[in-house]
């Protein structure tokens, strides 16, 4: 008698039992799911629309017809390395469980605590960015407190959702992909049969700033941030990983497929968004210069429909970023990482969701920004409420590509050691090419590292600075020689199917 054949799902359940871990969460997202996922975090409506601003002031046009596609290029060097990783190494921990076993459990630690910092931070950025366009088309005053209000609120449809399951959440983030993809059409049509436009070549040759304390140049590099911010929280498709069917395939190419529709899609919009402008100098000076170019564009009523397509993508962006971070939180607390690390590590029985975790996310989201409101009222001739916003998504950047860079970095060394063969490579290899892009990868992390912590982003350096210091002490308090890595969960694939099986009851 002819056994049946191998179910993809069983593939991956063993391919996680080697590592030492159950299948406690449930694997019901394909590959457009996976994909889905980490195309809405990096969610072109959300990270080029809210730093448009950022962008415009820094460099003007040039900002997004030369920045973005170079950004664009050097991210496609770190994603294709990390999806590397990923089919190599397919667990929800990811990247600082890849640096764990690259490097040790010291280096494992550190990279996943500026990952969760990283992540913590996407969200807060995500949810408070919605908030400054939700409060405005909602009717209420700007002010601080409202959009603090609508940020919570949002926070917490965003933990309410997750918490219920990943059934619905991965519905949402498939409609979420469609939906990116249709309301940047929407813009490029509205903007392309409905608004005046500049000349093409105004793109590509009309220099603009207000930074006039600095070269033009520099104050170039420092509107990047738009673009890099944009390029964030991909490694979604690797903290859901153990939720995805066929996974050391179908998680890499979503990972890497972001990255690159993203680039395509977000670089059309960009330019239409860019033509549509008026008058440079006003729509710099604007409170938001993105609505403001479209009510000029369009009018205040078609403008408002526009924006509010634009605001419901950021919301679809949030709702994928509190899944990633909960998925993360959720590892890390499995290999006892966190402190009560016990109730991290619990999964919903009714939901089979990490939801401890869950609501973790969204607390601590919640909490960045309170910290850098008290900073600015605290010290407020050095520090304005201006520079909340881009405080939050330069640390969100800088967390996120400094976690990329350590399991890069060390995979490199291993390589060169000998230690990391081809062999050790998933079914999604980079081949002989691995080395190289790692290597391109890393000096492009290195250098925009340094580049968002200059002035005027030095309030990002020093929060982050002070975060990481405090990191670090309590690590040689209380956690050094403690934190193992990555733990197996049972010494028998036995043992793992009965606490599978306990889950299932």
């Amino acid at each position: 008698m002819m056994n049946p054949p191998e179910h993809p799902t069983d593939r991956d359940k063993e391919v996680l039992h080697q590592f030492g871990y159950a299948q406690q969460l449930l694997r019901e997202m394909g590959g457009f799911s996976n994909f889905a996922i980490s195309f809405s975090i990096i969610s072109i409506l959300t990270g080029a629309v809210t730093l448009y601003g950022v962008g415009l002031n820094a460099g003007g046009p040039v900002v997004m017809s030369i920045g973005w596609p170079l950004v664009t290029l050097f991210v496609l060097f770190v994603a294709a390395s990390l999806a590397e990783l990923a089919s190599a190494i397919p667990t929800s921990g990811a990247l600082y469980h890849w640096a764990s076993l690259l490097g040790g459990p010291t280096w494992g630690w550190i990279t996943a605590w500026l990952n969760l910092i990283g992540l913590i931070a996407a969200i807060a950025g995500i949810d408070y960015g919605c908030a400054q366009f939700m409060t405005p088309l909602l009717g209420l005053e700007e002010t601080p407190q409202n959009f603090m209000s609508v940020f919570g609120a949002l926070l917490l449809t965003h933990a309410i959702l997750n918490h219920i399951g990943i059934r619905t959440v991965a519905r949402l983030n498939d409609f979420s992909a469609v939906y990116h993809i249709v309301g940047v059409a929407v813009v490029v049509v509205a903007l392309a049969f409905f608004a005046p436009k500049q000349p093409v070549s105004w793109l590509f040759t009309k220099t603009f700033t207000t930074v006039t304390n600095q070269p033009y140049w520099f104050a170039f590099l420092g509107g990047l941030l738009q673009a890099q911010w944009t390029y964030t929280g991909y490694d979604a498709s690797a903290h859901t990983i153990e939720e995805t069917k066929n996974a050391r395939v179908s998680a890499p190419w979503g990972m890497y497929l972001s990255v690159v529709i993203s680039g395509v899609i977000g670089y059309v919009m960009l330019l239409f968004v860019t033509l549509a402008i008026k008058d440079l100098g006003a729509a710099a000076a604007a409170a938001n210069p993105f609505i403001y170019i479209f009510e000029q564009a369009l009018g205040d009523t078609f403008g408002r429909v526009v924006l509010w397509i634009v605001t419901l993508a950021m919301w679809f962006c949030g709702l994928s970023c509190v899944t990633s971070t909960s998925r993360m939180i959720f590892a890390f607390a499995r290999d006892n990482g966190m402190p009560l690390s016990p109730v991290f590590a619990k999964v919903s029985r009714h939901y089979r969701t990490p939801a401890a975790a869950v609501w973790l996310a969204s607390i601590l989201s919640f909490m960045l920004p309170c910290l850098i409101l008290a900073l600015v009222a605290a010290f407020p001739k050095r520090l304005d409420f201006s520079k909340l916003y881009p405080a939050v998504t330069g640390i969100s950047t800088i967390g996120l590509y400094l976690s990329y860079g350590i399991p890069l970095l060390l995979k490199v060394r291993a390589m060169r050691q000998g230690i990391w063969a081809s062999r050790a490579n998933g079914p999604w290899s980079l081949g002989a090419w691995s080395g190289p892009v790692n290597v391109i990868a890393l000096i492009w992390i290195a250098f925009i590292t340094v580049l968002f912590v200059l002035p005027p982003n030095d309030l990002t350096g020093y929060i982050f600075a002070a975060t990481f210091l405090a990191l670090m002490i309590f690590y040689a308090a209380r956690v050094r020689g403690r934190f193992r890595g990555p733990v197996a969960q049972a010494s028998s694939d036995a043992e793992l199917l009965k606490m599978e099986a306990e889950l299932e009851k």
